[in-house]
């Protein structure tokens, strides 16, 4: 039976494993077969496929702005790509019951943001940056909600390689969407709240399961105390002893002796008829 558990267990865990590695591989060589696309083609149809802000017109913005990068050059979709694929592998793989609905929120929650917020100048956002802002998020602030040490470590293994992500929704440069960044960290976060019960449970410690089974911990410090006086005691019948034994000198071995009283009638001892004439 533990076999078959064991088993079980083992091939949910091989395809958890294989969900989070393909979809978002997936993910990543689409998104690089629409650059080639749009490299080839010039780019100019497709990049009108992104969020222009506050034009109606560009609705279609919303499903179709992460999938699009500059086709002029390949920095943009390779910088993208390497944080991609690692952030929605990790959703994939921890939650994988709520990952579907974190990625869809993330993916349009990103772009109503930046069509609300951002001025419309003329310019097309585009680029997977909003998500992965939202992933990031998400994943940063979830780990700690659950405090689960894996995920703590993927937060701060995000942090010490993508740190400087953060700078990201602050306005520093014209060319870079900080609109995307920002809407994509704010959807993250309100998602990482929204799920905070759900996700991996971290495994429970002994005494935190006896506490709710209404067991109550046993009184090691009473034990020691309790230990350490018994031991003091016979630390103190010795040094007694000691003390005499110098004062009174060595005292002879105790002998045990036993006395029987052979005129005293023994228990179950037959009597013998005595004569009456004597010999």
């Amino acid at each position: 039976m533990r076999t078959q558990t064991k088993t079980r267990r083992s091939t949910a865990s091989d395809e958890r494993a294989a969900e989070a590695l393909i979809y978002p591989l997936l993910l990543v060589l689409f998104c690089w077969a629409i650059w080639l696309l749009e490299s080839t083609s010039g780019g100019s149809d497709l990049v009108q496929w992104g969020i222009r802000p506050r034009q109606w017109s560009s609705w279609k913005g919303l499903f179709f702005m992460p999938l699009l990068h500059d086709p002029s050059s390949v920095k943009h979709v390779l910088n993208n790509s390497l944080p991609t694929f690692l952030l929605l592998a990790a959703v994939i793989y921890y939650y994988r019951e709520i990952a579907l609905k974190v990625f869809l929120i993330s993916w349009l929650g990103t772009g109503l943001i930046v069509w609300w917020i951002a001025q419309d100048n003329g310019a097309y956002h585009i680029g997977m940056s909003g998500v992965i802002y939202a992933l990031f998020g998400f994943l940063f602030i979830s780990g700690f909600f659950r405090r689960v040490k894996a995920l703590q470590g993927i937060s701060l293994a995000v942090i010490f390689v993508y740190g400087s992500m953060i700078w990201g929704i602050f306005p520093t440069e014209p060319s870079i969407s900080w609109e995307g960044h920002f809407g994509g960290f704010v959807v993250g976060a309100g998602l990482a709240v929204a799920f905070r019960k759900r996700g991996p449970v971290r495994p429970k410690y002994q005494y935190e399961v006896e506490k709710e089974l209404g067991i109550e911990p046993p009184d090691l410090e009473g034990m020691w105390r309790r230990n350490q006086e018994e031991i003091a005691y016979r630390h103190y019948l010795e040094q007694l002893y000691r003390e005499q034994e110098r004062e009174y000198g060595p005292h002879p071995p105790v002998q045990i002796i036993y006395h029987i009283n052979p005129l005293r009638k023994q228990p179950g001892a037959e009597e013998k008829p005595q004569d009456d004439t004597e010999k």
